[in-house]
Formats: structure tokens, sequence, C-alpha cells
């Protein structure tokens, strides 16, 4: 095989705000593989301030020239050197299905991502609307928005304006559209403090909130384990598992905190493989999750559908998973992939 990276920046149709900051544009890599008759192409995505790989682009590049020549030469994808890169196992995991879709498998599983309803237009994945952070009047517009569009759930992200302000909306939510109608889910990326958390999920859940992500900063176990305990609303880990690659440290995690949920991003989680890995070491243990995109372009979120397809298949009911990002660029790249209703669906020519 052989290689090309080509670096992409692609611009947001409006600012995308979180605890964090706002972002406004998103630098990829594309890591296009070919065998001299067909060519592949994965996404290469970290996100600043977040991702355990976001290195300097320079040395970002470096590592993953590196990582997709010894991919050339063995016709193996590292994946042991690349626990720590979990960005860079995606996009070189995505770039190789696409080559070969048939034969390829994930790293240690039996996951077969070309063969499942989704895969053959038959099913759409069930997703939620994403409320992005802003002022309350376009907070409450754009909830509007999602419910006008069909959607069942919901997710909020909280934490940028006035606390009382962001529960004034849920409550808006709330008295016209019961728990039966409407999934409400929240995420707060780690924006509350551990002393005033337990407050906050307290007034949260009065209105039946589905869950909750990232209440606090990661890295605090003991106050997440606390948390996790005595929560009224079910926790979902997002952020937490960053960083968290190798299988003994994993199983220590969810051991320590007992959340009852973790939430998946192959960008940022381990690619395809190590996410697989989460979910089956969560099913053993009575946690429940999903999958989320983490701000890719529609060439990772093609993938990263197909992922979600083949890991929740054979199940009575699949979770809302995270994957309404397709429309969130200006100059996205495109795929065949289409939003109808509360559903994504695959466009089989």
């Amino acid at each position: 095989m052989n290689y090309e990276l080509r670096e992409r920046l692609l611009h947001f149709k409006q600012p995308a705000g979180t605890s964090r900051g706002v972002y406004r544009t998103r630098h990829i890599w594309l890591v296009i593989l070919s065998d001299g008759k067909q060519k592949g192409v994965g996404e290469c995505a970290p996100l600043p301030d977040l991702s355990c790989d976001a290195l300097p682009d320079d040395v970002y590049e470096k590592t993953l020239r590196q990582m997709c020549e010894q991919l050339c030469a063995t016709g193996k994808i590292p994946y042991e050197v690349l626990r720590p890169y979990p960005s860079m196992l995606f996009g070189m995991e995505t770039a190789l299905w696409s080559l070969s879709p048939s034969s390829f498998i994930p790293h240690s599983s039996s996951l077969i991502l070309h063969d499942t309803p989704f895969t053959c237009g038959k099913e759409g994945i069930p997703i939620n609307g994403l409320v992005w952070m802003g002022t309350f009047e376009e907070m409450y517009e754009r909830i509007q928005q999602k419910l006008d569009a069909g959607f069942r759930c919901v997710k909020l992200k909280i934490g940028a304006i006035d606390w009382q302000r962001e529960i004034e909306l849920i409550q808006f939510v709330r008295q016209h559209f019961s728990k039966e109608q409407i999934e409400l889910r929240v995420d707060a990326n780690g924006g509350f403090s551990p002393e005033e958390a337990m407050d906050k999920l307290h007034q949260l859940a009065q209105f039946d909130i589905h869950s909750i992500e990232q209440p606090i900063r990661q890295h605090q176990w003991e106050e997440m384990a606390r948390l996790c305990r005595e929560t009224p609303l079910p926790i979902a880990l997002d952020e937490e598992l960053i960083g968290v690659n190798d299988p003994q440290e994993k199983a220590a995690l969810l051991d320590t905190i007992r959340p009852q949920y973790i939430i998946l991003k192959p960008s940022l989680h381990g690619g395809m493989c190590g996410s697989w890995e989460w979910i089956r070491m969560a099913r053993e243990r009575g946690i429940g999750s999903w999958i989320t995109s983490a701000l890719e372009s529609n060439v990772g979120l093609y993938a990263i559908a197909h992922f979600a397809a083949a890991a929740y298949e054979g199940l009575s009911t699949m979770p809302y998973q995270g994957l309404g990002t397709g429309q969130l660029f200006i100059d996205n790249i495109p795929m065949p992939l289409e939003i109808r209703g509360e559903r994504l669906w695959k466009v089989v020519q």
C-alpha cells in the first residue's frame, strides 16, 4: 500500500460553544491509502485542549506519517503502538476499512461493519438532536427547531449561561413535553465543581432528565464515584475516559467509579478497537453506553455510524446515538449520509 496525507480546515456554520470555549474552525488530516486499484480515506481529527494526542501540528503530522509508513510496510495497523494516539488510530482504521470493507474487522473483535441493516439502507440509526450553548434566546430557538424537526431525544450543552436561565430552558421543555415524549440529556462538560454538583443534580432530577454527561472535571475518581453512588439521575462519563487506553486501567476506572453510562467517541477513546473494548467491558459490569462523534467531518462520521450500527446490532432498542453532526460545517466533505426525522440513514444508490 501507499499513503498520502491531506490537511483540511473546516468552518463551522455557527460557532460551536462548549464550557472550554468556542470552536469556529476544525483542523483535520485525511489519510488516503491506495493498493494500486482502490483508495480508502480516513480522518484524523484531534480536538485542541481535549484529545490526549492533540500535539503541535508539526509533531502530530510527523508521528502520523511514521505510523502510516509502518502500516504500508507491514499491511497491519500497529495497534499497541497507537493506543496513546486515538485520533490517528481511528483515521487509519477508517482508511483501511474504506479501502476493503468486506475484509476489515476491528482488532481483537468480532464486529463486522459492512453487513448490518444500516449499511444496506434498510434501517436508520436513532440520533439525538444537539443544542449548542448560547444565549437563552438562541438555545430556546434551537430547542424548538429540534422538536419541530421530529427529534424525540434532545441533548443540551449546559454551563455557558446563567444557571437559573438554563433551568428555565429545561423547565420550558418539560412543561410542553413529558419524558415519554422527549428524552432529555444534558452535558456539563465538567463544568460543575465537586462542592456544587450534587445540589445541581437534584435540581435537574425534578425534570426527568435521562442522564448528565461529565458533571465534574475528569481525574477526580473519588468525587465522581461518590456522585455516581448518590446521584438522583444517571451519570455518563465522557472526558473521564480520555487518555485511559490500557485495558487494566479501563477496568480500574469502571470498577472504581461505577457510572451508569459511558459515552464513546472513537477519535478520543481508542479508535474503533478501543471503543469496542470499552463497550464490552461496560456491558460485563451492567453499564450502558452509546456512541457520539467528536466534531469530525462526514468522513469520520460515516465510519462512526457504521461502527455504531455494528456495536448495537441485535439490541431490542438501540440507544440514541450522538451522530447528528454532519450539518455543522460550511465546507463538509460529501458522504452518502442523510438525516430523516430523528434517524441517520445511509443513502444506498
